[in-house]
């Protein structure tokens, strides 16, 4: 934005040196980027911001400076000759959509001597970078630089009716514009018209066939406010830019129409021209001003340092706020039209520093009390998981989100999948339904590059479609493959297997003190049908554990067997786990007795379980299978099962009885309800 400092001379006295003048625009904001001397005049380029079109005119730079250097800004008086007639007598106007043009102002000059501009004008044309056309072409361009508020000028003869109709355009209708370029309208674009034709593109270009010539003699003056949203979607359609809609695209005050309309009619008038009576102001909606509160306390916490009461009175009063007293430093601020920019008390805040000066603002943080967010108990539980996994030698891993559409039908998640509508690959076009493919590529990507035990997890989350909506659930994937711990020559090493998996799985929800972690047997789509498990939590599955189908190993080049499993970790902590309970150490000695049984292969470890809980055995503090044999000396369809029971009570030794009591009652239940036989020598 160009400004002429003989310019602003007619709207405050400033009579500082252009260096000083350059500081103190740049002090308060207002950045200067060069400057020049033209024909005595020294033209400044103002660094221009899209939120303030206030200042892309000379009277609001004045405004600023009234406040920086507490001077006054000049009061210009606008006089008209006018003829005996009202305005809207000579002109009719009506907006058909007022959300695109809230206000239209018109207002009539006649008798216009159209020729060239009188020096004065003519110069502060030419200090804007324009060339000087008529004097009525002139005027406009004058008002435009002067207040910011475009201004159109109509032959009124040339007007179809005398009338003017902000509409849409039609389907197929078109438009010659100043220029001489023809434009095909489209029914979005906002028009002004007579009551046969387009004469105008609203906020952006007048029309050939309404243009001012020397031949005019009657002017009508258009001074309107019209929506930045289509006068920027006009333009770029049609590919045109203008000064006007340069400001109109910013946003214009919707206040000062009826103000430019006048000094406009008034400059003309001084050309011979005599004005109609009064202004045809068509605003249907009124507008009211912006309030906004502010608080002195605010003020200081935002800046770091204490302003006093009467100074923010006086300099927002100085830029034309309106503040009303509330309580003692807290003011209801009315905000003017021209300042579109202010919508919270932080923009005040920010125009009481400009003119503080942000050099008085002492640089150091203020002090910021900032309450600590409140714990979140599921991401201590997944700390609690990463620390177990960490534990047993796994590794945690991060993928991306995005599914391979070939591996997911590999994988039969069983979910429907969500695709990306603009996906970076096809090979990333779903979102993932499981974690497992990303752990599969993980383990083959390590064993090309000779990792010989890969043992890895991952936290993440999966999506899908449920009841025609996305869903995403955070679970928690594992997959082991390959040896346990390093390769050492004194001990050979040792395969993972399912076992291993199937315990950290229960360290994991033991840990989180979850109960009735139940494994039935099931089917998985991804599992080998002999080892798939699901995971049951309190009669609800939350996940499933067992070993990777051989062909879906083979298509992503795994050699080795890999045991994977999942759990879904929304719907484990939406149980409730067991309260923490304190128990003090026993210091009274343990009791240990293994037993040994001969059992049907087809019957289940969790079967067993869950009878021996159901005994409610007294002081039998935990049991565990330790050993599990086949052999020679095993009948083919029978297994050798060995129990380890551990016997406490808190405040005596048990006696020897006892304990072989309780041993009794187990014996007698396994064989009577899963004809268990005894080992010989199979209790000690």
């Amino acid at each position: 934005m160009k400004i002429s400092i003989d310019w602003l001379k007619d709207f405050i006295d400033v009579e500082l040196s252009t260096s000083r003048l350059i500081d103190t625009l740049n002090s308060i904001g207002m950045l200067i980027d060069s400057w020049e001397e033209q024909k005595g005049d020294i033209i400044l380029e103002l660094e221009t911001y899209s939120n303030r079109p206030d200042t892309l005119g000379h009277i609001g730079v004045a405004r600023e400076l009234t406040v920086a250097l507490d001077l006054p800004l000049k009061e210009q008086e606008w006089p008209l000759t006018e003829v005996d007639e009202n305005s809207s007598e000579n002109i009719d106007i009506e907006i058909f959509d007022d959300d695109l043009c809230p206000r239209y102002c018109g207002i009539v000059v006649k008798d216009v001597n159209v020729g060239p501009s009188p020096e004065w004008l003519a110069k502060k044309i030419e200090a804007m970078g324009l060339s000087h056309i008529n004097n009525v072409v002139d005027v406009s361009n004058y008002i435009l630089f002067a207040t910011a508020q475009p201004i159109h000028m109509f032959d009124i003869s040339k007007l179809s009716g005398r009338k003017i109709i902000v509409r849409k355009a039609k389907k197929g209708e078109a438009f010659r514009s100043l220029e001489g370029e023809d434009i095909n309208l489209s029914p979005d674009m906002l028009v002004i018209a007579d009551e046969q034709k387009p004469v105008a593109l609203a906020g952006v270009i007048g029309g050939e066939n309404s243009a001012v010539t020397e031949t005019t003699r009657d002017i009508l003056i258009e001074s309107a406010h019209f929506d930045p949203v289509s006068v920027r979607k006009t333009g770029k359609k049609t590919g045109i830019q203008t000064d006007a809609s340069y400001r109109f695209e910013r946003g214009s005050d919707i206040s000062f129409p009826p103000k430019a309309a006048l000094m406009a009619a008034s400059l003309l008038t001084q050309f011979g021209g005599k004005a109609t009576k009064g202004i045809v102001d068509v605003y249907p909606k009124p507008r009211k001003n912006k309030t906004v509160m502010l608080r002195q306390r605010r003020v200081s916490e935002i800046l770091g340092v204490d302003i006093r009461s009467d100074f923010i009175v006086e300099t927002l009063s100085k830029l034309e706020f309106i503040l009303e007293k509330k309580q003692q430093g807290v003011w209801q601020v009315q905000v003017p039209f021209f300042r579109i920019d202010i919508e919270r008390e932080a923009d005040l805040v920010e125009e009481i520093a400009r003119f503080y000066g942000y050099e008085n603002i002492p640089s150091v943080f203020p002090p910021l009390t900032a309450m600590e967010p409140p714990p979140d108990p599921k991401k201590r539980q997944i700390q609690k998981c990463r620390q177990a996994l960490f534990h047993y030698g796994f590794d945690e891993v991060v993928n991306y989100s995005f599914a391979d559409p070939e591996n997911e039908e590999k994988l039969q998640s069983g979910r429907k999948a969500i695709a990306i509508r603009n996906p970076i690959s096809t090979k990333a076009s779903l979102l993932k339904t499981t974690l497992l493919e990303g752990l599969l590529e993980n383990i083959a990507w390590n064993q090309n590059r000779g990792a010989d035990g890969i043992h890895i997890f991952e936290v993440g989350k999966i999506y899908f479609w449920e009841d025609d909506a996305c869903s995403e659930q955070m679970s928690l994937g594992m997959a082991t493959a390959g040896y346990l711990g390093m390769n050492s020559w004194q001990e050979p090493p040792i395969q993972t297997n399912f076992f291993h998996l199937k315990g950290v799985c229960e360290a994991i929800l033991s840990l989180l003190r979850y109960e009735s972690v139940v494994f039935l047997a099931g089917k998985h789509p991804s599992l080998e049908k002999e080892s798939a498990l699901s995971i049951l939590l309190k009669g609800k599955k939350i996940g499933c554990i067992g070993a990777v189908r051989r062909d879906i190993c083979n298509s992503f080049s795994i050699r080795e067997p890999v045991w994977a499993a999942e759990l879904d970790l929304n719907g484990i902590f939406q149980k409730q786990p067991r309260p923490f309970e304190y128990i003090p150490v026993i210091k009274y000695p343990k009791v240990v007795r293994d037993i040994s049984f001969i059992a049907d292969r087809k019957i289940s470890y969790q079967e067993i379980k869950q009878t021996l809980e159901e005994l409610s055995i007294p002081n039998l503090e935990r049991f565990e299978l330790y050993d599990r044999f086949t052999g020679v000396s095993i009948p083919k369809e029978k297994v050798s099962l060995s129990f380890r029971f551990l016997y406490h009570h808190p405040q005596r030794t048990l006696l020897a009885e006892e304990v072989d009591g309780f041993q009794e009652k187990i014996i007698k239940t396994l064989s009577s309800k899963f004809g268990f036989q005894l080992r010989e020598g199979g209790e000690n």
